[in-house]
């Protein structure tokens, strides 16, 4: 089976250079965790919630802090025609849940989600890189309540 049959076409995106508080807004009406970010039309990144509260939040940068500031630069991508077992297991290996989906002339065409191949191919295969993808909390982060 190949990505293209169980990606999501499309995506919501962020530019680079809009504000944090903007993407938060799209993520937050659209239910989203992951926004791909692009600059002149070309993927440059990936703005997950995660990268929002680490990167942005914690330090105390202001909501009005330009999304290319604050996003994940190093672009982990596949391409829609890619063998979707071989994906799915590179994603376990990366430790990623989400991946942008690219055409060969590399322009952005949606959306992989560990998440929709379980739904629409195989719930055993994604179970396996799921395992992957979560790792344990180290015990010196654990409060007890």
């Amino acid at each position: 089976m190949k990505v293209l049959e169980v990606m999501i076409r499309g995506a919501f995106v962020a530019d680079a250079g809009d504000t944090v508080q903007q993407a938060a807004q799209m993520m937050a009406e659209d239910d989203l965790g992951f926004l791909p970010v692009l600059d002149d039309e070309k993927i440059v990144g990936v703005l997950t919630d995660r990268d929002i509260a680490v990167r942005c939040v914690a330090p105390g940068l202001s909501h009005k802090s330009r999304v290319g500031a604050v996003m994940t630069p190093r672009v982990r991508y596949c391409y829609e025609d890619e063998d979707l077992d071989h994906v799915i297991d590179n994603m376990a290996e990366l430790q990623i849940r989400r991946m942008p989906v690219l055409n060969r002339a590399k322009r952005l065409v949606g959306i992989l989600s560990l998440a929709d191949a379980a739904r629409l191919y195989s719930p055993d295969a994604v179970g396996v890189a799921y395992s992957g993808v979560v790792s344990p909390i180290p015990d010196r982060q654990l409060r007890l309540i």
